[in-house]
């Protein structure tokens, strides 16, 4: 499966599915032309995470979608996703490139510069798929984050790095394009997909905001 971290990324949140289910709001934003969904459950217990990554995996893989999993390599590894996402305080990037491979998608979170230049220290050219922006801009979706990075912020990273920038946090259609020209590679969205009536569209009018 091609590495493509370009585009829009879809973050799951199911209290946040109003609409849908979650299962029908991937199979969706699959249809809209999603390009990487990643898989975030914070309350649920490992067994039914388990489960419910299996099936998802299951409906993107006939899009040849990306599946990565927020936090847990152990279900990531078992319901043979396609990578990770981490966080400053989850298991260091390093211990997750040699748990799942060469081949594997690791994403990390950069919640202030600071962040970002002990990366750099700890090791020069970071083997990782993709840097997030987190947050871009204040989001009620997620409240425990430090300050946003804004879109100064965001252009700053760009000047410091080749890596591939996903930016996450209030994205949404009005802001999309002002994030992308900011230096963003991919758009990490999570409300304005799972609440949406019509998942498959908005995941098709974000699309077009990279080509427009």
């Amino acid at each position: 499966m091609v590495n493509k971290i370009n585009g829009v990324y879809l973050v799951t949140d199911r209290p946040l599915c109003f609409h849908h289910n979650l299962a029908e709001v991937v199979r969706l934003s699959a249809l809209g032309g999603v390009n990487l969904v990643q898989l975030r459950e914070k309350e649920t217990n490992s067994r039914q995470f388990l489960e419910l990554a299996k099936h998802i995996k299951e409906i993107l893989t006939p899009f040849q979608v990306p599946l990565l999993i927020n936090d847990r390599i152990d279900i990531c590894l078992a319901a043979g996703a396609d990578g990770v996402h981490l966080g400053q305080s989850d298991l260091p990037w390093m211990e997750a490139r040699r748990l799942l491979g060469s081949s594997a998608i690791i994403g990390l979170s950069l919640e202030t510069k600071e962040d970002y230049h002990s990366l750099i220290q700890t090791e020069p050219k970071p083997n990782l798929d993709y840097i997030a922006v987190s947050p871009v801009f204040d989001t009620a979706t997620k409240t425990n984050t430090k300050p946003a990075w804004g879109l100064e912020g965001l252009h700053w990273l760009r000047t410091q790095t080749t890596i591939p920038i996903v930016a996450i946090g209030g994205i949404k259609e009005s802001n999309a394009k002002s994030v992308i020209e900011a230096g963003a590679d991919s758009l990490a969205v999570v409300s304005a997909i799972c609440s949406a009536k019509d998942p498959k569209f908005v995941t098709e009018t974000l699309s077009k905001k990279f080509h427009a």
